[in-house]
C-alpha cells in the first residue's frame, strides 16, 4: 500500500498544531506558576535576527493552511497575524485545525502533479504538489514548529521531546 498525499499532509500538519497548542499551554501555565509576563514568551526569539515566538506560530498556521489548500485546489484562508496574547495563538492554531478537519482525502489524493506557485515579494517559485509538499510545505512547516519549541524550551519552559512529538 502506497502512501497518499492526504495521508503525508493533513493528518501530519494537523498533529504538529495539537502538539503545539499544548507546548503553548504549558507555557501559559510555567509563566503563572512563576509570576512572568506572558509577553517574555510572546516576544522571544533564539537569535536577534530569527522571528519571535508569536510569528513562529503564525508561520506553523500559514504552512499547514496554505499546503491543505493548495494540494486540494482550494482558495487558502487568509488569517490577520494580529495575535498578541496565548489564547490569541490558540483561537488561531483551532481555526487552522478546523480548516484541515474541512478537508477530505479525495480532495488532496491526487495532486502529486498539480501546480503550485508561490508568490514572493521578488520572486514565484513553481513546484508540482508532491515536490512541494515534501521538499518546502513540510520543512518549513517543521522548521517553524521546532523554533517555537525551542525559543519557550530556551526560556525555561519545561517541555520535552514527547510534548514535541504529542502522544502516540
Amino acid at each position: 500500500m502506497s502512501l497518499s498525499m492526504y495521508q503525508a499532509s493533513l493528518p501530519v500538519f494537523a498533529r504538529g498544531l495539537a502538539n503545539l497548542a499544548v507546548i503553548l499551554r504549558k507555557a501559559v501555565a510555567h509563566a503563572e506558576a512563576r509570576n512572568i509576563d506572558p509577553e517574555v514568551f510572546l516576544n522571544a526569539r533564539l537569535a536577534p535576527d530569527m522571528y519571535p515566538l508569536v510569528r513562529q506560530v503564525q508561520i506553523v498556521s500559514d504552512t499547514a493552511k496554505g499546503c491543505a489548500a493548495r494540494l486540494a485546489g482550494l482558495e487558502v484562508p487568509s488569517f490577520p497575524d494580529t495575535e498578541a496574547s496565548f489564547a490569541e495563538l490558540q483561537e488561531r492554531l483551532a481555526k487552522t485545525a478546523t480548516f484541515l478537519h474541512g478537508i477530505t482525502p479525495a480532495q488532496v489524493d491526487g495532486s502529486e502533479e498539480r501546480p503550485i506557485v508561490l508568490k514572493g515579494h521578488e520572486r514565484e517559485l513553481h513546484f508540482v504538489g508532491q515536490d512541494y509538499l515534501l521538499n518546502f510545505a513540510l520543512p518549513n512547516f517543521f522548521f517553524h514548529l521546532v523554533a517555537a519549541y525551542a525559543i519557550l524550551r530556551h526560556n525555561g519552559v519545561e517541555v520535552g521531546k514527547r510534548d514535541y512529538l504529542g502522544a502516540s
